[in-house]
């Protein structure tokens, strides 16, 4: 027996060491944590339990059957976050450089499997150098064995990819499947194929930083929803949105203590939206002031600013805020403003969310580069999401809500249970300069008689009440009551029950 422990305690130390001291060294050389020690902080204190330690490749080909490392470049297994389960696995960049084998991709498929079976999130921290060459076909087969996985659990138990080194191929199209992507800055890359392939296939030289670094996806292409500086300040963070979010559909989201009164009032938000309404605000001092303890976690904060997306809790149960931001492009909906939004809007709905939207949106985004990208396609995809929505959703709009953007942000037509306007909204076909050019043509050359119109239309649309009168406002409230009102609302709305139509699935506008 005691042979056996001994055995078992060397084959442990064996597995634990990974790719050994020179590799761990290297890691820790480039400012980055091995998968254990990201596991670590990732996790509740001695509550991650391994599976598959011993698991090796099957691989005989390319001297490969020489070279065998227990756990085959993947760490898995289970673990908690302040006392909730969640499924894990973390690539080993020491051990074949986090290459994936079939083997490697089995371990993955039977996390993702059971966090499925179980209900409960499936993280992965991804530092990989792709598809391991010398497995062929097989490792292609294993990728796609996991994408499959990805596919199945979308929308049933939420799904987080943290990439923490230089990923590439299947290493970032699983990500891409998952519901958020966060990278670390300078340390993690992201693309599809690599500045080497890049260079011999269109003779482009560009450095891994320029092809697919966090300045890329963060803050261009939306792929990656933040970037954080290092693995520590990652990791602590994806402990923080794991906080607000339900283990799985099954589930509401979680409730929290609060410390913040339900009833609190904020005197300064009466003074908050300017009498210029050419002048911007900070639609964040809104949110922040609104929700419990100022405490609000942002997605994607670097792309699409004119656009605020992130979870709060108001009295203590999760929220999504998602909300126009009037200092950047007055607060429009342009092509990347849409789709981020409207993803999110899915992503709360699929997960029994209620959403708060506050609405200061002066239209779509005109313009040719606008039209050729498919910002129809793009803005109906916001549409699409809040329309189709049926968990809990309360809108405030602060100021402006003109054009088919009044439409699509969560209005009464689209099934939005309570719809606020504070006193100093204006909702509208458009501004009133430009209504009155078009209703009064004739006028343009007159600039006297011209202005009264103007003030004539301001009249009868630079206010919510029309909106009000006709039903499509529930109320005009006083913005220092906000959060008062918005928590009644969901309270109200906590056993909502709304059915969509029988289908095997939609067809949303991609």
């Amino acid at each position: 027996m005691t042979n056996i422990i001994e055995e078992l305690e060397r084959r442990r130390a064996g597995a634990r060491a990974g790719g050994g001291e020179r590799r761990i060294a290297s890691q820790h050389a480039k400012g980055k944590l091995t998968a254990r020690e990201r596991l670590s902080l990732l996790l509740d204190e001695d509550s991650f339990e391994e599976f598959d330690m011993f698991v090796e490749h099957r691989s005989h080909d390319f001297g490969m059957e020489a070279q065998r490392i227990p756990g085959d470049g993947v760490v898995t297994g289970q673990g908690a976050i302040n006392g909730r389960l969640v499924y894990v696995f973390s690539k080993d960049f020491t051990v074949f450089g986090g290459s994936l084998s079939k083997a490697h991709a089995e371990k993955i498929v039977k996390v993702q499997e059971m966090a499925m079976r179980n209900g409960a999130p499936v993280i992965g921290l991804f530092d990989a150098g792709g598809a391991r060459i010398q497995e062929g076909v097989d490792s292609l087969a294993g990728y796609a064995d996991i994408f499959l996985q990805n596919v199945l659990a979308s929308g049933v138990v939420p799904q987080i990819s943290v990439i923490m080194g230089p990923c590439a191929g299947g290493d970032v199209y699983s990500p891409a499947i998952t519901d958020f992507i966060f990278m670390v800055k300078d340390t993690s890359y992201m693309y599809v194929t690599g500045p080497d392939v890049v260079k011999t296939v269109i003779n482009e030289d560009v450095s891994h930083e320029e092809l697919g670094g966090y300045r890329v996806h963060a803050l261009k292409s939306g792929v990656a929803d933040g970037a954080f500086d290092n693995d520590l300040e990652a990791l602590s963070q994806i402990r923080r949105l794991v906080d607000f979010l339900p283990q799985s559909n099954r589930d509401r989201p979680p409730v929290r203590e609060s410390f913040d009164l339900p009833d609190r009032e904020e005197p300064s938000l009466d003074t908050l939206v300017p009498s210029n309404p050419n002048k911007p605000y900070d639609m964040r001092e809104l949110i922040l002031k609104v929700v419990d303890e100022a405490d609000f976690f942002e997605i994607s904060p670097d792309f699409a600013k004119n656009i605020i997306v992130g979870f709060a809790r108001m009295d203590g149960s999760t929220v999504g805020v998602v909300a126009n931001q009037p200092q950047v492009l007055a607060g429009v909906l342009d092509i990347d403003a849409s789709r981020k939004a409207a993803r999110f809007v899915r992503f709360c709905d699929a997960f029994n969310i209620p959403l708060m939207t506050f609405v200061d949106v002066p239209g779509f985004m005109p313009g040719t580069r606008q039209e050729q990208g498919a910002l129809i396609k793009h803005g109906a995809k916001l549409l699409f999401a809040y329309a189709e929505a049926t968990v809990p959703k309360v809108t405030v709009i602060t100021r402006k809500a003109y054009g088919g953007a009044f439409d699509v942000m969560s209005s009464k037509n689209i099934r939005g249970d309570f719809n606020y306007a504070w006193p100093t909204a204006e909702i509208a076909v458009m501004g009133p300069k430009q209504a009155v050019e078009i209703i009064f043509r004739a006028d343009i050359g007159d600039a006297e008689r011209l202005a009264a119109r103007e003030a004539e239309y301001k009249s009868h649309f630079a206010n919510p009440f029309v909106a009000a009168s006709r039903g499509y406002i529930d109320d005009v409230i006083m913005p220092h009551g906000t959060r008062r009102r918005l928590i009644r609302a969901l309270a109200s709305l906590r056993h909502k029950k709304v059915d969509n139509p029988t289908k095997k699935h939609d067809n949303i506008p991609l």
